[in-house]
């Protein structure tokens, strides 16, 4: 279910705020757990501020099969983020951004044929686990971690992926990693569980 307007409002002004007279995008990451509600607030957010959304998951790297390296190693290589700092650099200028995303219905490693553009927007949502991952800071003016209560979630990923195996579990551990030693709940601008949604 989709976040009612009226019930985010306020997230939404202050973004409209910040964003306000700036003479390039404002630029906000949706970072969180898997099945936390990012691709949800993300669509809320858009819909209301004419927002560019670009959803991390497009950029995910990480192989299909079961991988051996430690937690650390897998978050380094889940997402491209260098990729993805081309997008945002694109649309920081005011150009078109475009690219080819992982094509999740196949899951062989290959890309979607079909271009995915998107154009630049007074805000640019970057939404997805890492978006807010130090190689990005410089890029991102407001880091939000989206929460959700642990049943939920897991609720979540059993309806969105039907089981929670190895391959699923392997992710899991890279995302408790990143969220204890890399970007801790302590370290963003804002929790989307401290906001009226």
């Amino acid at each position: 279910m989709t976040p009612r307007f009226d019930t985010f409002e306020p997230f939404v002004k202050e973004l409209e705020r910040r964003a306000h007279g700036l003479d390039r995008p404002y630029f906000v990451a949706l970072d969180g757990r898997s099945a936390a509600g990012k691709t949800m607030l993300a669509g809320a957010l858009a819909e209301v501020l004419d927002a560019s959304v670009i959803e991390g998951d497009d950029f995910y790297a990480g192989g299909v099969g079961l991988r051996t390296e430690p937690p650390a190693a897998l978050v380094a290589a889940c997402i491209d983020w260098r990729h993805q700092r081309i997008v945002l650099d694109a649309l920081r200028a005011g150009r078109q951004a475009s690219w080819h995303a992982f094509d999740w219905e196949t899951f062989d490693g290959g890309l979607c044929a079909e271009l995915t553009v998107r154009t630049p927007r007074p805000i640019v949502i970057l939404e997805g686990i890492y978006s807010a991952r130090p190689e990005l800071a410089d890029l991102i003016d407001l880091s939000v971690l989206v929460r959700a209560d642990e049943g939920v979630r897991e609720s979540r990923l059993l309806a969105r992926d039907g089981v929670i195996g190895p391959w699923e579990r392997q992710w899991h551990f890279a995302e408790e990693y990143y969220f204890e030693f890399i970007r801790p709940p302590t370290s963003f601008d804002m929790a989307a569980s401290e906001m009226p949604l």
